[in-house]
């Protein structure tokens, strides 16, 4: 089982350093989340808090996840890099695809793109892509980004995007993996169709509840014997619980996703495994403390847990 460092509302001028310091402590990578913008009277109902409300200030920094995996990628040689979660659905498959490629040829096919269908209606309408039909387009999206990563010629034909022949250039020399984020019953039905499943995060007794349901929706997809399938969960514990994280494994998980520099302003373990995709209640951690205590703290979980397991 791996650990991956969930770096969302980090201040971007830390997260080369951050990015160095994950690499040099035994992570195996970074997991970096997505938004554009943040309307100012935004009502759409965020799924993962349980009163629906938007949990997180405006001002929280989003860096664009091309730019900053790009720029990472640069100052690393073994990390690897994740979406959780990249709205696909809100952009131009083209585009995804260009950026996502790009990104992929230059690190050395160190990118895993996760995606979701996405929740945030109000930044659909800003992107002009329609909101009702993104569960359905982003299948299609899928779709076409493999088939522009193959090389070559290729054209497609669906409900909601349909071209002629056209080649992108560069292209991986291995496909990219496409993992599948969100636990409603759609979302996990796509993930069981893709390279792997990215949860929220959860109290452990969840985790294993919706890893149940990922392996019924694996089961009727006919990939439950996939042997590279990836999972990847946050768990709301003790960030130092190696019990977990065993009976995580034991259950199928193939990476943790952790925040050990929440520690760092002083949240304290209660708090430090909260944040799962970027989107999660996480009481007053606070983010923007100096370098040299997220480095420590970072250092201090590869200690006491990636070195143990």
């Amino acid at each position: 089982m791996e650990f991956w460092q969930n770096v969302c509302f980090i201040e971007a001028t830390q997260l080369l350093e951050i990015a160095r310091a994950t690499e040099d402590t035994g992570y195996a990578g970074i997991m970096i989340s997505d938004h554009v913008v943040h309307p100012e009277n935004a009502v759409s109902h965020y799924p993962y808090a349980p009163n629906g409300h938007i949990n997180w200030e405006p001002w929280r920094p989003w860096p664009d996840p091309w730019v900053l995996i790009g720029a990472m990628a640069a100052v690393t040689s073994r990390l690897r890099f994740m979406t959780t979660t990249y709205v696909a659905p809100a952009r131009n498959p083209f585009v995804i695809a260009k950026a996502v490629s790009t990104a992929a040829v230059l690190s050395g096919n160190r990118v895993v793109l996760g995606v979701g269908a996405g929740w945030f209606k109000e930044e659909f309408d800003l992107l002009g892509q329609d909101f009702a039909t993104r569960g359905k387009r982003l299948d299609e999206i899928i779709d076409i980004l493999r088939l522009l990563w193959q090389g070559g010629m290729v054209e497609y034909h669906g409900e909601h995007y349909c071209f002629g022949r056209v080649q992108m250039s560069p292209v991986p020399d291995r496909p990219v993996p496409i993992y599948g984020a969100g636990h409603s019953a759609p979302a996990l039905r796509r993930a069981a169709r893709l390279d792997g499943w990215i949860g929220n995060a959860y109290t452990p007794e969840d985790a294993l509840y919706y890893l149940g349901q990922l392996n019924a929706a694996r089961e009727a997809a006919g990939t439950r014997d996939r042997g590279d399938f990836g999972i990847v969960v946050a768990l709301q514990s003790p960030p130092f619980d190696l019990d977990v994280y065993r009976r995580m494994a034991d259950a199928g998980v193939t990476t943790i996703l952790c925040t050990p520099w929440l520690i760092a302003g002083g949240a304290g373990s209660a708090t430090a495994e909260v944040a799962g995709r970027g989107q999660h209640h996480v009481l007053e951690a606070e983010y923007a403390g100096p370098i040299d205590e997220k480095r420590r703290a970072i250092e201090e979980f590869a200690e006491r847990v990636i070195a143990r397991l």
